[in-house]
């Protein structure tokens, strides 16, 4: 009997308010995901609007198309490091992020980052399901002639066709939610190589259309001699390394909950360096590509896939809204709607299910009116959302010193379970971790509020930390854990 066995069967012998079935850890039976399905879940969350369009602000600042690809490129690489080693502790203990946290945290304090995690991708949850089902509505429209176009209802501010489609595609997520995560990777496996396809496709279509690369990507440099921003490459390229590093970065804390259910660490390791890196930056390099041709075939610039694809016309608006709708669904499911179901259920887990806590999620995608939320605050909500999950550095730091510093990949699994266990600390809750946190958040609190629109005004200094905001608040929080852990006498815990 394995340890993984083992320590269900002590667990499943009794109610604890710490444990369900959904945290259990993973059984040898539910650990089928082969590198394949671990690079096809990257792939299916990895093409989406914000992907499409994440190289737009770095040519907005000044950057030559290639130059922004490789900064996406480059961010991707780095941030896999940190996925592939949280990655480790799910693959190895079979564990979901919630419970790891304990580890560290505490029984209790693994509560406080668990949702914080989960509340930012309830935020994005319902951005993204309001983004599908608009695609929805465009699909409808462009069929039968804007037939249903209508009336804004009052309150809600949208058409009855309007809302009739954001509540089919979040009755889309709900469905895959009853059928737990095995569904998810059903979905993700049968999207991933279509999504690529479509991609592929819409490139083809730009090149056809402006008449191959050279007119599509001529756009140079403004950090070249005689550019707008000369020689200030270096102070733009590394606050957006920062910011392609925050794209995932709450993903590289709750990857556990996929890996999981991984074969061996090589499905692990092998799926995520297959599917992460290369393809961001090739779907980033569409995003530019495409979006430089639209300059040619409309005399403007079209950042936007949706209104791009309302402008192409025929049959090829059906196809690429449809492709859109997929894309956005796929990366909703896994990005936005496991971390929070575990992070819900992990508040109570005798009464919270992982399905239950996903519905939890998609009732909050609803309640946000999230279509109100993009009319009022534009950018500044992405710049809130994308801010924020770079704060969340300080809590890789620590969780990544504590598992391979600490415990040295080690831990007493049924004591995560337990509350009177090696991590229950001081009620559960270890002082030394929540310490941390905070000091790893404060040096970019400032220049994050900033940011964010919330403070008018800061010092210089902290919007130059904030440039570095992730791995600022890693180092500090990391480093600040070890010490505090040292000098308290927990370091030899295990």
């Amino acid at each position: 009997m394995t340890e993984t066995t083992q320590t269900q069967a002590k667990l499943t012998s009794h109610e604890t308010e710490l444990w369900n079935e959904d945290l259990a850890p993973s059984s040898l039976a539910t650990r089928t995901w082969e590198w394949p399905h671990i690079a096809a879940l990257w792939v299916g969350m990895v093409v989406c609007v914000p992907t499409y369009m994440v190289a737009a602000g770095l040519v907005a600042e000044g950057m030559a198309w290639w130059q922004a690809v490789l900064t996406v490129l480059i961010g991707n690489m780095i941030v896999l490091l940190p996925m592939l080693a949280m990655g480790h502790a799910g693959a190895k203990h079979g564990i979901p992020f919630p419970v790891l946290l304990r580890a560290a945290f505490g029984t209790q304090g693994a509560k406080i980052p668990a949702i914080a995690r989960g509340l930012v991708a309830c935020g994005w949850f319902g951005i993204n399901t309001w983004i599908g089902g608009s695609a929805i509505y465009v699909i409808l429209n462009a069929v039968t002639g804007d037939f249903f176009t209508g009336t804004p209802i009052p309150l809600l501010g949208i058409d009855i066709a309007q809302t009739l489609c954001f509540l089919l595609f979040w009755a889309l997520h709900v469905f895959f939610i009853s059928k737990g995560t095995e569904s998810i990777r059903w979905l993700e496996s049968l999207a991933a190589p279509f999504l690529l396809l479509m991609g592929l496709a819409l490139l083809t279509w730009a090149y056809v259309k402006a008449g191959g690369f050279g007119a599509m990507l001529s756009t140079p440099s403004a950090f070249g001699p005689g550019g707008a921003k000369e020689g200030q490459f270096w102070s733009v390229f590394f606050p957006g390394l920062t910011a392609m590093v925050g794209f995932w970065a709450t993903m590289a804390l709750n990857i556990p909950d996929f890996t999981r259910f991984a074969k061996s660490q090589r499905d692990q390791i092998l799926g995520q360096a297959i599917g992460l890196p290369l393809p961001m930056a090739l779907f980033a390099f569409i995003g530019v590509a495409v979006t430089s041709a639209t300059v040619v075939i409309f005399g403007e610039a079209i950042w936007d896939p949706v209104q791009l694809a309302g402008r192409m016309g025929g049959l090829g608006v059906i196809v690429a809204l449809f492709a859109l709708a997929l894309a956005t669904l796929t990366t909703n499911l896994a990005a936005n709607v496991v971390a929070p179901a575990y992070g819900f259920s992990n508040l109570n887990p005798g009464k919270i299910s992982f399905r239950m806590g996903g519905y939890i999620t998609a009732g909050i995608g609803i309640a946000i009116f999230p279509w109100k939320l993009l009319e009022t605050a534009g950018g500044y909500l992405f710049t809130w959302l994308i801010g924020y999950s770079a704060l969340l550095g300080p809590i890789a730091g620590i969780l990544l010193v504590d598992y391979f510093l600490i415990r040295k990949t080690d831990l007493h699994v049924d004591d995560l379970y337990n509350a009177k266990g090696a991590y229950s600390y001081s009620n559960g809750w270890n002082l030394a971790a929540l310490g941390a946190l905070i000091i790893g958040i404060l040096p970019n609190l400032p220049g994050f509020l900033h940011a964010a629109g919330a403070a008018s005004e800061v010092a210089p200094i902290f919007d130059t930390l904030y440039g570095y905001a992730w791995f600022i608040g890693l180092l500090l929080a990391g480093g600040v854990y070890y010490l505090w852990m040292r000098l308290t006498g927990h370091i030899n815990t295990n």
